[in-house]
């Protein structure tokens, strides 16, 4: 499966040691473009963990299989990152979170049409 987003968070670099030797372990969250943005957090281990394109802010594809498994009755799903390509670097927020958009609002008085300006006279009962 392949999902494509923004990486909005790193999690904490997790490392261990098992059977087979030291692991490590790179949880990331990514959010999705559309109407209804999704917020996904996907796993990638050991030598899948690209740094490079693990950036906040970066656009990522991810390339991904879904596992789950049952523990004391519960069940668990993890989504494992088996391949990750970066899209584009911003290394800003999106536009659409930017302080600078333009304000649909007017910025002053003398903007409004001239039937608005205050003084003059209206009909209105209030």
């Amino acid at each position: 499966m392949d999902i494509k987003g923004r990486v909005i968070q790193l999690l904490a670099l997790q490392t261990g040691e098992g059977k087979n030797g030291t692991w490590k372990k790179q949880d990331f969250v990514i959010e999705t473009d559309g109407q209804y943005p999704k917020k996904v957090c996907i796993s990638a281990w050991g030598d899948k963990i690209n740094e490079s394109a693990l950036q906040v802010g970066n656009e990522v594809n991810i390339s991904f299989d879904v596992e789950s498994r049952e523990y004391n009755g519960r069940w668990y799903t993890d989504l494992k990152a088996w391949k990750i390509d970066t899209l584009g670097a911003t290394g800003s927020e999106p536009s659409s979170y930017s302080a600078s958009a333009p304000s649909s609002r007017p910025a002053s008085v003398t903007e409004l049409p001239s039937s608005l300006q205050a003084g003059e006279d209206d009909n209105l009962p209030f």
